[in-house]
């Protein structure tokens, strides 16, 4: 199935690789314009400003709320009918230490809020609250994606393991744009990978 956009592809793979390459062409501008330093960290509002920049020229409902209810692979993400308390409750969540940070990060990638493209934009969202808070970002050239994906997997059983994983590839070099672009690479994501790709409940 191939998600409605604005570019009318129809085709999946092709949409997957245009998708791509217009969201690392508009987070290479949100590095540029210096645009996640004026947004609050930690909170939905910023993600949604987020997501509407990476995705608004691909996707009518870039920065929306899903209104669908959506699974990969066993998972259920929320479902729509809680999704907006489940939003309010994230912004509240703590974000002072390292763990907090991950277990925000964790219940933010089971809400899922947004249709397509979650992946990428909450991973620029953790970067953004790491920054402001502890002064670090997550290297992702040093993270590996098959553990990184099968981690992400467990995190709502038991979060240990994305915690490990992502404290040791922690940086300083906050303002690095190789650093920073290799956050919004979407092999990181579910959707390269058949076996968590998402779908539509009925």
């Amino acid at each position: 199935m191939t998600l409605e956009n604005k570019l009318n592809i129809t085709d999946s793979a092709e949409l997957a690789n245009v998708e791509e390459k217009i969201t690392k062409t508009k987070a290479l501008e949100i590095f540029k314009n210096g645009i996640l330093d004026n947004l609050e960290a930690g909170t939905f509002e910023s993600l949604s400003k987020i997501h509407e920049y990476l995705f608004s020229e691909i996707y009518d409902f870039a920065g929306k709320i899903r209104d669908v209810n959506i699974a990969k692979g066993n998972f259920r993400f929320a479902p729509v009918m809680y999704l907006k308390a489940s939003l309010e409750h994230i912004d509240k969540m703590p974000q002072k230490t390292f763990d907090e940070i991950i277990d925000k990060y964790v219940e933010m990638n089971i809400a899922h809020p947004f249709r397509e493209g979650n992946g990428r934009s909450t991973r620029l969202w953790l970067d953004l609250i790491l920054k402001k808070e502890l002064g670090k970002v997550v290297d992702w050239s040093s993270v590996d994606k098959e553990d990184y994906l099968l981690a992400m997997e467990r995190s709502p059983v038991k979060t240990v393991e994305i915690k490990v994983l992502l404290k040791e590839a922690l940086t300083d070099k906050i303002n690095d744009r190789e650093v920073y672009m290799k956050g919004i690479d979407a092999s990181y994501h579910y959707e390269g990978y058949n076996l968590y790709k998402t779908e539509e409940l009925s």
